[in-house]
């Protein structure tokens, strides 16, 4: 072989690795390298294109001159004599049966684009801003427009992006790994936002494998599964003095009632369509203003193949779903809401991922973010496959997608799903198919650490969000303090009470008699957590029936119930949420292929709830009393909540400004001249009775308001007999 052929074709084993798909470091071979050529140095350009028959070298006003094919499997070189670093140069490449060459810049003459840094704390576990650098970023480099794509997939022994804009040929871009981080990255000129791309990669076993990016920002409508370059946001927000507010705020202090929403389903057009994130945001304001709610909590929004899995079998954990546009419609959805002064929060999903094959399973054809031990990395139930969250690199991508939707999305917090599930080991499993820890405990050490340092980096990093468990446990201090040793979410999701609850308002009202410690017993350990008392999608579907549904009696007994069900939770100590439908009374168990049944809403005993949860969610909003102090002792007290041979409870709910009173009859039968404690003597007026006829009730009552008398009762040193009315609240305010 002579000199010449030596210097342009490079180093054999190089080539052969590029070419049999096993080499880490085309770059290597590739692009722009200082050359000698018979005594004159220069740089030699190489370029590799497998179904070239020639390629230019593209000068700019130094002009043009054809490369040498040096290689048959495609490889082209040319030496440019006395050239030097920086060389900006083109490639034009000639493929047979195409009139013109066509040319572009050559990926493999940019530097590397991640740091040290970066490769240092995503090894660590410590990046928490990952999606900055990883995934696909349109930039320009150099003064020449492309994508800059990069991937963690440290057991591939190629790794190359493919699209439309090479044929989907991953022959044609392989990426360079970055030394012993397992992260591979290329610069690709011309590629632009909107274009759909993969990661293709040679698995340990040889085989070729096409996957979606990790950390792509948008991805196709399914069926279709490609990645879809996109970027970080150049959205135009309009919500600073919510952020402003929202940072000065002590969310366990403050309002929130929220609104929970599947955006699939909540109102469909007249063809039965989906409607976009921004026309769901006009209708959701004006929805959420005219009922009081504070907040809206969306179901999962990451993208999802199945449509039934309601976005709880995440495939793109930084992509939101693209059912209801693009994410600039989403950041607009959030902007309107904000500026209508209610808060976004997200359902999040790091418990567990699918088994789709072009995501994230056996990523890089290993066990990469999930476990490879099936006792370990298997939600049995679901079908789904558990994040290892002892894995470092897990961690930078899990912590960052957090960040990610607060950050780039303004959500207010995270709803994160089925924490339960995280931290026992021997979650839903039976003996002997779980893994004890070193300490031969249940407890999941690596997902305990991880929700702790989740916590902890989302409270440091993004003023007054908040984050919300989901957990069903009597695991002790989930929302305590890290640094006292507990989980650190700002609220828990209150199941027992959800569950307790409705098993009691299930029953026919001639037995609640038996069941009245089902209402009371929450008070027990009301302040051992941050709460949120939810009556969420979980208890409207799979045969559970509707809110409406589970209540016993006729229409009006139902609705009734349901009102009462409905003030009941307003007035318990901790933060509300309502799944969508039952601020009217929905009759319909909740299919997600249906719009809610909207005609309904409108039907007499239907609007009298919606008008019992307007008139309690405006009572919520300007009463401090039903929020201030929901994590304090002081903002609650029993008037009685032993009588159970009629079913009737009370109870005084303070704050700041002031306090109300609350009492329930859980019966079809008014309690006339019931005697309540009450603590002072002087008129109270009724706020709220859930019986008035503007919300499709008897009308019975105590004609608007009472007055107390020196009657020692129930502890208290004042009285008065109310009329209670059949399966009705009153709420009393001093007036």
């Amino acid at each position: 072989m002579t000199e010449a052929t030596t210097a342009l074709s490079g180093d054999r084993e190089l080539r052969d690795a590029l070419f049999d798909g096993r080499c880490g470091d085309p770059h290597a071979l590739l692009g722009a390298h200082p050359a000698t050529l018979g005594g004159r140095d220069g740089i030699v350009v190489r370029a590799h294109h497998p179904a070239a028959s020639g390629m230019d070298l593209v000068l700019g006003q130094n002009g043009r001159e054809p490369m040498q094919r040096v290689d048959e499997r495609g490889l082209f070189a040319a030496f440019v004599d006395g050239a030097s670093f920086p060389l900006r140069y083109e490639i034009a490449v000639k493929i047979d049966g195409q009139s013109d060459a066509w040319t572009t810049a050559d990926p493999y003459r940019f530097p590397p684009l991640l740091g040290d840094l970066d490769l240092h704390l995503h090894g660590e576990g410590r990046h928490y801003r990952v999606f900055e650098r990883l995934g696909a970023h349109p930039r320009e480099v150099d003064g020449v427009a492309g994508t800059s794509f990069a991937v963690w997939a440290p057991n591939a022994s190629r790794v190359s992006v493919v699209g439309d804009f090479n044929q989907w040929d991953g022959r044609r871009h392989p990426m360079r790994q970055m030394g012993a981080s397992g992260i591979w990255e290329l610069f690709v000129p011309g590629v632009g936002r909107g274009t759909v791309y993969k990661f293709e990669m040679r698995l340990p076993s040889g085989d070729l494998r096409l996957k979606t990016d990790p950390l792509a920002m948008r991805m196709e409508m399914r069926p279709a599964t490609g990645s879809v370059v996109w970027g970080l946001e150049d959205y135009q927000w309009g919500d600073a003095e919510w952020l402003e507010r929202r940072a000065g705020r002590d969310a366990r202090r403050s309002p929130m009632s929220i609104y929970e929403v599947h955006l699939g389903s909540w109102m469909r057009d007249g063809e039965g369509n989906w409607l976009g994130y921004r026309e769901i945001a006009d209708r959701l304001v004006q929805h959420c203003q005219h009922h009081g709610f504070t907040h809206v909590e969306l179901m999962p929004v990451a993208e999802h193949a199945f449509d039934p899995s309601w976005g709880y079998q995440t495939t793109g954990y930084y992509a939101p779903t693209s059912r209801f546009g693009d994410p600039d419609d989403l950041r607009y959805f959030v902007d309107q809401l904000h500026q209508a002064d209610i808060g976004v929060l997200l359902d999040w999903v790091p418990a567990h991922f699918p088994r789709d094959d072009y995501s994230l399973r056996q990523f890089d054809g290993t066990a990469l973010y999930e476990h490879a031990d099936p006792r370990q990395g298997e939600h049995r139930d679901w079908g789904t496959l558990i994040f290892n969250y002892g894995r470092n690199e897990v961690r930078s991508f899990l912590i960052s997608n957090a960040i990610y939707w607060l950050d780039e999305f303004h959500f207010d917090g995270l709803r994160v799903d089925a924490v339960a599930s995280m931290i026992y080991l021997d979650y839903s499993r039976d003996d002997g198919d779980w893994v004890p820890n070193e300490y031969g405990g249940r407890e999941n050490l690596q997902a305990i650490s991880f929700l702790q340092e989740l916590n902890t980096v989302v409270y440091r990093d993004v003023p007054g969000a908040v984050t919300i468990a989901e957990e069903s446990t009597a695991w002790a201090g989930v929302t305590l303090p890290t640094y006292l040793g507990g989980l650190g979410f700002g609220f828990k999701w209150n199941m027992g009470w959800m569950h307790d609850t409705l098993e009691y308002f299930s029953k026919e009202p001639v037995h609640r008699s038996y069941h009245q410690n089902n209402l009371t017993f929450n008070m027990l350990y009301a302040y051992t957590e941050n709460f949120v008392l939810p009556l969420s999608h979980d208890e409207v579907v799979h045969l559970k029936g509707s809110l409406w549904g589970k209540m016993p009696g006729d229409d009006w007994q139902k609705a009734a119930n349901l009102r009462l069900l409905l003030a009941y939770q307003m007035g318990s100590c901790g933060k509300k949420l309502l799944f969508m439908g039952g601020e009217y009374g929905q009759t319909r168990e909740w299919n997600h292929d249906y719009s809610l049944d909207w005609h309904e809403a409108a039907a007499p005993l239907h609007s009298g709830v919606q008008q019992l949860v307007k008139d309690l969610g405006y009572l919520y909003r300007t009463t401090d009393a039903l929020w201030a102090w929901d994590v304090d002792p002081e903002g609650f007290q029993w008037i009685d909540c032993n009588d159970n041979a009629h079913s009737v409870l009370s109870f005084i709910r303070r704050g700041p400004s002031g306090y109300l009173v609350f009492a329930f009859n859980f019966t079809p039968v008014a309690r006339e001249g019931y005697r309540i404690g009450l603590p002072e003597g002087r008129r109270y007026v009724e706020r709220v009775n859930t019986d008035a006829d503007v919300y499709g009730g008897g009308n019975v009552g105590n004609g608007g308001e009472l007055w107390s008398e020196p009657t020692p009762w129930h502890g208290l040193g004042f009285s008065a007999a109310v009329t209670l009315p059949p399966l009705g609240a009153l709420i009393l305010q001093p007036g």
